[in-house]
């Protein structure tokens, strides 16, 4: 789907219980592909389906969605669990190799070590299919009781984002393990004179490489649980409501009123988004950008560097230098 290109939807449904229009305002739910283009993932879909189930009082596919999130997200933690294993394994074995650091050492083993938290959780999710996942899923007939199943729900998905935030927390301290990992091998180079850099950059770019490996695995982890996330914050009681800047029950007369427009951002309204970030972290992280800034401008002016004596010596007939 192109920006620039929105697209209304409408469904005519002769079964409604009433004269009350739902009207769904999708423009914050997307996928980002590239910088002109995006697109709504299957999560995305069944997201914004469900609110029509829930406008029908169907709370029951409501929490089959849950469960079915909860249980492909058990299945990629532990499809994960295994891959990271070995990333850490290599990452812990290059940064001692490396710098012989400790610091970096450490960061890669308790890392690694915040994965045996996920036992628990098994047991958490086990406890909780026990008495609800495997009637609503398995038999695919609803649970007897949505409030009990929406309450536990609720508390399973509580018990995960300590977890998550655990390794958030775990993968930037590799992220600056890496980065002074970087700078002391810059500087040594710069001290011993001896020509290394290049052999430098293959070892920082093999580090980096590894860590963006293990971003990949916690964000592809964590997914399903931030869908389940976005459903709970926004229908907390497994029944339909209005949700300022998503949907919004319209009725005839609040048609009349906005002179018979169709456009959804009329009758939804407006909601700021926020990162969640406290102050601390916003400053943390222009920290962090600064330094990645710098260390690309420097970068930059050793190549302009390269590039000047290069261009002099062909000039001057010397053929290159490097």
């Amino acid at each position: 789907m192109l920006n620039s290109l929105p697209a209304t939807l409408w469904f005519f449904d002769k079964g409604k219980p009433d004269d009350k229009i739902l009207f769904i305002d999708a423009r914050n739910v997307f996928t980002q592909v590239d910088r002109a283009h995006r697109e709504f993932s299957a999560e995305q879909v069944s997201n914004l389906a469900v609110i029509s189930h829930l406008r029908r009082g169907k709370r029951q596919r409501f929490t089959r969605l849950i469960d079915r999130y909860f249980q492909q997200g058990m299945e990629k933690l532990r499809e994960n669990q295994e891959q990271v294993k070995p990333v850490s394994a290599q990452l812990i074995a290059v940064v001692d190799e490396a710098e012989g650091s400790i610091t970096g050492k450490e960061a890669a083993i308790n890392f690694l070590q915040l994965w045996d938290g996920l036992e628990d959780l098994e047991k958490a999710y086990q406890a909780y299919g026990e008495k609800h996942f495997a009637a609503s899923v398995s038999s695919g007939e609803p649970s007897d009781d949505i409030e009990a199943q929406n309450l536990a729900q609720h508390g399973l998905s509580q018990a995960f984002e300590p977890f998550f935030e655990q390794l958030h927390q775990g993968l930037k301290q590799l992220d600056k393990t890496i980065r002074a990992h970087e700078a002391a091998l810059v500087e040594k180079a710069k001290q011993e004179k001896n020509g290394k850099r290049t052999q430098i950059d293959r070892q920082v770019k093999a580090l980096k490489t590894m860590l963006e490996e293990l971003h990949s695995e916690v964000k592809s982890a964590e997914s399903f649980f931030r869908h389940i996330r976005w459903l709970q914050e926004r229908f907390p009681e497994a029944r339909y409501e209005d949700v300022t800047g998503l949907c919004k029950l319209a009725t005839p007369d609040e048609v009349k009123e906005q002179d018979y427009s169709l456009n959804p951002g009329r009758y939804v309204g407006v909601v700021i988004e926020e990162d969640g970030k406290t102050e601390e972290e916003f400053i943390e992280e222009i920290l962090e950008l600064n330094q990645q800034l710098e260390a690309l401008n420097q970068e930059a002016h050793q190549l302009e560097g390269i590039i000047g004596r290069n261009v002099k010596a062909i000039t001057l007939g010397e053929g290159y230098p490097l």
